[in-house]
């Protein structure tokens, strides 16, 4: 293979990846931007500034800057200093794949931790309703949504899976 199709090859294979990375983070409700970012810097063997990535993604400087506060604040970036540069670089964290797990199931944590207020607050509207069409209906699904909640948050919690996201 020559040169130029192996640049060419190498090139295809990052931008198939970034776009699966952005398809795959959209899907889950993480954004187009932030599975498109990770993956670029995953691929990347050194820093790279928000500017190149940016550029190289067709982001504009906001969403650029955006998504890699996000990913900072997971633990899924590192910020790194040049120094002399006022620039701000990134790489991936040193060990993707458990920051990766650590975010995804904190961020996770976190959404049914809202869902929970949300059906305890359900809860106590209902509790004094009475004689309204489906009262008793919508009292049975938000019972179980909140035990699901229970459940989904005991499974979150247990041995193996942290035995699994410290691996």
């Amino acid at each position: 293979m020559s040169t130029t199709a192996a640049t060419g090859a190498v090139a295809e294979v990052r931008y198939r990846l970034v776009d699966v990375g952005g398809q795959i983070s959209h899907e889950l409700g993480l954004g187009r931007i932030f599975g498109q970012m990770l993956v670029y810097l995953y691929l990347q063997e050194g820093k790279c500034s928000l500017d190149e990535i940016g550029q190289d993604l067709g982001l504009s400087k906001a969403a650029t800057s955006i998504a890699a506060r996000q990913l900072e604040s997971l633990g899924l970036l590192r910020r790194v200093w040049v120094k002399g540069d006022r620039k701000s670089y990134y790489r991936t964290a040193d060990d993707i794949g458990s920051a990766l797990q650590k975010g995804l199931l904190s961020s996770v944590r976190q959404k049914i931790s809202t869902v929970a207020n949300e059906l305890d607050v359900a809860s106590d509207l209902l509790v004094d309703c009475k004689g309204e069409d489906d009262v008793d209906f919508l009292k049975s699904r938000v019972k179980r949504a909140k035990q699901l909640g229970a459940r989904t948050t005991k499974l979150l919690e247990s041995p193996l899976l942290k035995l699994f996201v410290r691996s």
